[in-house]
């Protein structure tokens, strides 16, 4: 099976995905909606392109330079090609730690700079070169690692203890726009914005609302924290008429603020009204409700939070 892969002209990336068991389930759902296709192993092949800083996820991406059976025949073809590149860096992709010792994940990478023309500049290079070997077949390619820089929104100003994890957010953005950057995403009941700011940093176009003026307040000033544009208005979602794309709604769970089921079922009601599909992350069971208030359901999985396991449903 992963010969046959690997003989396919069209698999140009190569993908590594790192997720702790607990996100298992959130991790092959967002793969899912961004690849078409649910990894059984903790790297895949595509022929879709996605920035690993995109997701929490990926680790790292190469694209696929020289595929071989060995190790000689992949420097044959960077010698054939006479590969260039100045202040690169090689760098050997581990799928499985103990399966190469670090000694010779170093050769591997001494025999690949030697035969690549250029400056070599392991401290500084403007280029990282991949190489890693799956099975019997050796691949080689540009690295782009994942620059982590979402962590950074972890430090917001503002934030409350039931609020999403930046990590769950930055999935469910993922799985909402899947691959049309061009999607209007709107989260209806915000809260203090992490879904927001999720997808600012990805450059996708989202508005935001929030009922409550105190946290629609503070959710701007963790906007403007991070340097994005206040998007976020203080107003009841009942209210607007704009069409989108999907939505993606937290439904209020009554924790901190008296909740019914009727105030939910509305939220979600409207919801219908204002998106074409929709995510509801809910802390209990809500199919049937989800269903009377004119969805289908078309994926479901927990995800969880401390002692927090939300359910998302996704809608169209």
């Amino acid at each position: 099976m992963l010969q046959s892969t690997l003989s396919e002209d069209n698999e140009l990336y190569f993908y590594t995905i790192k997720y702790k068991l607990f996100e298992e389930s959130l991790c092959k759902a967002e793969m899912r909606y961004l690849f078409n296709n649910v990894p059984d192993n903790k790297f895949f092949f595509s022929k879709h392109y996605i920035t690993p800083s995109r997701s929490a996820f990926i680790k790292q991406c190469i694209s696929i330079i020289y595929k071989a059976s060995s190790l000689d025949k992949l420097v044959e073809q960077i010698l054939h090609n006479n590969l260039s590149y100045e202040d690169f860096k090689v760098c050997y992709i581990s799928i499985d730690d103990t399966s190469i010792p670090f000694e010779e994940r170093r050769r591997i990478e001494y025999v690949i700079g030697y035969n690549v023309n250029g400056f070599a500049d392991v401290h500084n290079p403007e280029v990282l070169l991949g190489v890693t070997k799956i099975q019997d077949m050796w691949i080689f390619g540009e690295l782009e690692n994942n620059n982590s820089a979402w962590k950074e929104h972890n430090n917001k100003p503002y934030s409350y203890c039931n609020a999403l994890d930046v990590r769950l957010a930055r999935s469910l953005v993922n799985i909402a726009a899947s691959n049309d950057l061009n999607s209007k995403l709107v989260d209806p009941c915000c809260g203090i914005g992490t879904v927001v700011i999720e997808a600012l940093s990805m450059g996708l176009n989202i508005k935001g609302y929030e009922l409550n003026k105190c946290i629609a307040e503070n959710a701007n000033k963790n906007l403007e924290f991070f340097n994005y544009e206040a998007v976020i208005e203080n107003k009841d979602m009942h209210t607007l008429t704009e069409r989108f794309d999907c939505a993606i709604v937290d439904l209020p769970y009554g924790l901190f603020s008296a909740t019914t089921l009727s105030d939910q079922l509305s939220i979600m009601k409207t919801t219908r009204r204002l998106a074409d599909r929709a995510i509801f992350v809910t802390l209990e069971d809500m199919e049937a409700h989800i269903k009377d208030c004119g969805f289908t359901l078309v994926d479901k999985f927990s995800a969880s939070k401390g002692f927090f396991k939300r359910i998302i449903n996704i809608c169209a």
